[in-house]
């Protein structure tokens, strides 16, 4: 009975330590890659910075200067920048 009660405490330890704030930050990037638009400034997960210039459904054109465009994955994005951000750096 202790053993099936120590497997329990650990699988409970393990729940709200590992997996359920992996599922809360998978979820939050979800909702971010879905909120991409025309115009925001993004970082990709290589640490690219760009403006978006085309929305596809599975990817993104970034406008990275010197009319350079580059195609990613939407998943890539790492995160979303405030408007300016691009031009200050």
């Amino acid at each position: 009975m202790i053993t099936i009660l120590m497997f329990a405490g650990l699988f409970g330890f393990m729940y709200f330590l590992i997996i359920r704030p992996q599922r809360k930050r998978q979820k939050e990037h979800n909702a971010l890659v879905g909120a991409l638009g025309k115009g925001d400034e993004v970082v990709t997960t290589s640490g690219m910075l760009g403006k978006i210039t085309k929305v596809d459904e599975n990817y993104i054109v970034l406008d990275v200067g010197n009319n350079s465009e580059l195609k990613f994955q939407r998943v890539a994005v790492h995160a979303v920048l405030p408007k300016g951000t691009i031009k200050s750096i």
